[in-house]
C-alpha cells in the first residue's frame, strides 16, 4: 500500500509530470520485497524440507499390506466405463464389510473406526485393490485377507441373491402361463363337446392362444434355468488373484516424497507472509518512494555493512564506493558553506544504518580536513563512530554530543560535522545544534511511509534544510528516479535562498522577474541577469 501524501507537495518523476494517483498495491515495490527477504522465504522452505524429511524418519508411516481381487459381474460389458468397479469400491468401504471382516478376525473395534484404516481403488473394470493399515505387520496381512474374504463372500451372496430372485419371478411367470394354458385347454375341450355349434373362428383363436402359451411356458424355464446357471459362473470368477502382502517401505523415497512436500510448503508460506508483510508494514523500498516521503533527492548511493566476516575484496570494494560518496557529498557541503552562527556545519542523520552513516561521516571529515580543521560531535546512541576514530596527526577532533553545549558552539574557524540519529526516540530538539543543513543517511526496508512523514516534518519544523539522502542497500534492479523535480527549491529545501550572490555582469543591475524580492530569494534557486546590449559594452 502506497502513499498519497507526500511532505511539501514535492513529487519524485519526470519534469512537468503531474502527480498521479498511488495504487493501493504497488506490485513493483511488492517484487523488490520479495527479492530483498529471499533469505526468509528461503530459510522457510529449507525448514520445510528439514521437516519433512524429519518425519518421514522420526514419524514413519504403519506397516501397509494390500490385496488384489479380480470381480466378476453378472452383467459384464467390454465397453463399461468403470461403473460396475466403483460400485464395488462403494460396497467395499462400508459398515456391513468392515463388521464382517472385524467379525472373523474376532476383534472389539468399531466398524465404523475400521474404514479409516483401509481403502479400496478399481485398477480395472473387475480388479479391485485393497490397502489396508495396521500396527503391525501380521495385522496388516491378516486384516487385508478378512476383508477380501469378506467381500467376496458379500458379493458372491448378492449375486445368488440376484440371480435366485430372477429365477423365481420367471418361474412364477412360467406358473400363470400354466394356469392361463389350463384355462385355454378347457375352453378348447369344452368347444369341441360343442361340435357345431362353436364357430370355426373361436376354435382357431383358442388353438393359437395354446400354442402361445407353451411357447411362453419353454421360455420361461429356460430363461430360469440359465439365471440358475449364472451364478456359480460368477461365483466361481471372484477371487483373490493376489495374496495380501506387505508392501515394501523404502525410508529413502519416503524421506524424498515428505521432503518435497515439506520444501512446496514452507516456499509456499514463506513467500505469503512476506507479501502480506510487505503490504501490511508499509516500508518504502524505491528510490522514488523514498524521495518523496522525505522530500529530498537521493544523491548517493551505498550497500548495507556486512555482517560478520567479509571477503577482503568486498570490504575494500565497499570501502571504495562509501570514500567516492564522501567525496561527492564533500563537494556539495563546501558548494554551500552555510551562514550564521552555525556557518560550515553540516549533520548526518542516519535511519537504520548506524554503522554505514558512522564510517560515512569520518570519510566526509577526512575529505572536509583538506580545507581546514574538522570537528566531529558524536552524538549517536551506539559507539559506532567511537570505533572508527581517527590518529591525532589528522586535523579531525572528535567531541561527544553531550558535552557540546548549546550557548558554546564549537571553534569558527572548524568545520563542524555532527553525527545522529532519527530513529524512534529521537530528541528533536538537539538535531540543530549538530548542523545547519544534514544529510540523510536512509536504510531501504526500514522506516515505515509514516515516519518518513515524520522525519521530512519534525526537520522542516526546525528549519534544518535536507541536502540530500544517501540510500543505504538499495535494491539492484531499481530504476526508479530519486530525483524531485517540481519545485528545484523544494528539492534542495531552502538551500538556494542561502546561496552566495553572483557577481553581475558589467555592474548593470539585473532585471528581476514579476514578484517581490522575497518571493524571488524563495522561489528562484538561479539569479536572472538582464540582457547586454551592444551599446551598454564599452570597448577599450
Amino acid at each position: 500500500m502506497t502513499t498519497s501524501g507526500i511532505p511539501g507537495g514535492a513529487q519524485a518523476g519526470t519534469p512537468g509530470a503531474a502527480p498521479a494517483a498511488q495504487p493501493l498495491l504497488d506490485l513493483q515495490r511488492l517484487v523488490v520485497a520479495v527479492r530483498r527477504r529471499r533469505r526468509f522465504w528461503l530459510s522457510c522452505a529449507l525448514l520445510g524440507l528439514l521437516a519433512g524429511a524429519a518425519v518421514a524418519v522420526l514419524v514413519p508411516s504403519p506397516p501397509t499390506a494390500t490385496a488384489k481381487l479380480l470381480v466378476a459381474h453378472q452383467a459384464d460389458q467390454a465397453n463399461d466405463a468403470g461403473t460396475l468397479i466403483r460400485t464395488d469400491v462403494a460396497v467395499l468401504e462400508t459398515t456391513r464389510i468392515a463388521g464382517a471382516a472385524l467379525q472373523a478376525l474376532h476383534s472389539d473395534q468399531r466398524p465404523e473406526d475400521f474404514l479409516k484404516d483401509y481403502t479400496g481403488s478399481g485398477l480395472t473394470n473387475n480388479v479391485l485393490q485393497i490397502t489396508v493399515q495396521a500396527s503391525s505387520a501380521a495385522e496388516a496381512v491378516a486384516r487385508a485377507g478378512a476383508l477380501a474374504d469378506a467381500f467376496i463372500a458379500d458379493h458372491v451372496r448378492r449375486m445368488k441373491d440376484a440371480a435366485g430372485a430372477q429365477a423365481q419371478a420367471l418361474v412364477d411367470q412360467r406358473d400363470q402361463a400354466r394356469a392361463e394354458l389350463s384355462k385355454v385347454d378347457a375352453a378348447i375341450a369344452d368347444a369341441t363337446s360343442r361340435g357345431s355349434r362353436t364357430t370355426p373362428g373361436d376354435l382357431e383363436a383358442l388353438y393359437a392362444r395354446r400354442a402361445e402359451l407353451t411357447s411362453q411356458i419353454s421360455d420361461f424355464g429356460r430363461r430360469a434355468d440359465e439365471a440358475r446357471i449364472g451364478t456359480p459362473q460368477v461365483a466361481a470368477g471372484t477371487q483373490i488373484v493376489d495374496a495380501p502382502r506387505l508392501q515394501r517401505r523404502s525410508l529413502a523415497r519416503a524421506g524424498a516424497t515428505d521432503a518435497g512436500i515439506g520444501l512446496a510448503l514452507g516456499l509456499v508460506m514463506g513467500l505469503a507472509v512476506t507479501a502480506v508483510g510487505t503490504v501490511v508494514r508499509d516500508r518504502p523500498l524505491l528510490r522514488r518512494e523514498i524521495a518523496a516521503n522525505l522530500g529530498a533527492s537521493v544523491i548517493a548511493q551505498l550497500p548495507a555493512a556486512r555482517r560478520g566476516l567479509a571477503l577482503p575484496w568486498r570490504r575494500s570494494r565497499a570501502r571504495d564506493e562509501r570514500r567516492r560518496a564522501a567525496a561527492t557529498l564533500a563537494r556539495a557541503v563546501r558548494g554551500f558553506p552555510g551562514a550564521g552562527g552555525m556557518a560550515g556545519s553540516v549533520s548526518v542523520l542516519e535511519l537504520g544504518c548506524a554503522r554505514t552513516a558512522a564510517a560515512l561521516a569520518m570519510d566526509l571529515a577526512e575529505q572536509l580536513a583538506l580545507d581546514g580543521p574538522v570537528v566531529v560531535v558524536d552524538d549517536l546512541p551506539g559507539r559506532d563512530l567511537g570505533r572508527l576514530g581517527r590518529g591525532p596527526e589528522r586535523p579531525i577532533r572528535m567531541v561527544d554530543g553531550g558535552e557540546l553545549s548549546p550557548g558554546h558552539p564549537a571553534d569558527h574557524r572548524e568545520r563542524q560535522v555532527g553525527v545522529g540519529s532519527v530513529a524512534p526516540g529521537t530528541a528533536w530538539t538537539d538535531l540543530g545544534h549538530l548542523g545547519a543543513e544534514t544529510l540523510l543517511v536512509v536504510r531501504a526496508g526500514h522506516g515505515s511511509t509514516a515516519w518518513l512523514h515524520t522525519v521530512a516534518r519534525q526537520l522542516a519544523d526546525l528549519r534544518i534544510p535536507v541536502i540530500g539522502v544517501v540510500l543505504v542497500d538499495p535494491d539492484p534492479r531499481d530504476r526508479t528516479d530519486g530525483t524531485l523535480w517540481d519545485e528545484l527549491h523544494i528539492a534542495l529545501r531552502g538551500r538556494a535562498a542561502r546561496r552566495p550572490a553572483a557577481p553581475r555582469l558589467a555592474e548593470r543591475p539585473a532585471e528581476r522577474p514579476a514578484g517581490s524580492p522575497a518571493e524571488i530569494a524563495t522561489e528562484l534557486p538561479t539569479v536572472k541577469f538582464a540582457p547586454v546590449r551592444a551599446t551598454d559594452v564599452e570597448v577599450s
